[in-house]
């Protein structure tokens, strides 16, 4: 229940108050899953809560993040879609790297398909595919913000992909949940995105400020 509260009021808190009242959101969350939970007792106690962290942080606390990117201004809706098109460039130029090219394994404990070489193909196509986009769809933007926007998305989305992988490993389960059978679960469509979009909102920032509406 804290979570299924939690997660809505810090979408708002981002889309309404931004960067800087999101943090209340997770506070006030993480705060109401600590005193919600002592009512099961103290058995686990300990176990449950820093579940119910994880859970915040990782779900709606970054995804809140698309919230901040797309937060009132005029280009906020463009700068989501160059976010998605950049974790689709990495997923899929890593995906045809690797199977082409891919001989070194990265991490193969954790995720035995991915290369060094898919890794590699991830951040020249996203790179080069982002230094294209940004300039055509973000008024203020020159090919080399959005070759370093690529590139910092692409390795967000890696290690979103390879953090998603260790945590199945860990529960020792091969799907996430039942939606989407086949392909991991939804947090397999999820887990690149989370890690982008405050990566996505952190560059951005930096490079191409906002021009509020």
């Amino acid at each position: 229940m804290p979570l299924l509260l939690g997660a809505p009021l810090m979408v708002c808190l981002a889309w309404f108050g931004g960067a800087e009242r999101l943090p209340l959101g997770l506070l006030a969350t993480l705060l109401l899953v600590f005193v919600w939970r002592f009512a099961d007792g103290v058995p686990n106690y300990q176990r449950d809560v820093t579940a119910g962290a994880l859970i915040a942080v990782y779900v709606p606390f970054l995804g809140s993040f698309a919230a901040l990117l797309a937060y009132p201004a005029d280009d906020g809706s463009v700068r989501v879609l160059v976010t998605v098109l950049a974790v689709v460039l990495s997923d899929t130029g890593g995906y045809a790297t690797g199977v082409f090219l891919g001989k070194h394994p990265m991490a193969p404990s954790v995720s035995p398909a991915k290369s060094w070489e898919g890794f590699a193909g991830s951040i020249v196509w996203t790179g080069a595919g982002s230094a294209i986009a940004l300039p055509l769809l973000l008024d203020d933007a020159v090919w080399w913000h959005g070759a370093i926007f690529g590139v910092a998305v692409s390795i967000a989305s890696v290690l979103g992909d390879l953090g998603e992988s260790l945590i199945k490993r860990d529960l020792g389960v091969k799907d996430m949940s039942n939606l989407l059978p086949g392909h991991g679960g939804l947090m397999d469509r999820l887990d690149s995105v989370l890690l982008a979009l405050p990566t996505a909102y952190a560059v951005l920032a930096f490079l191409v400020p906002w021009n509020p509406s």
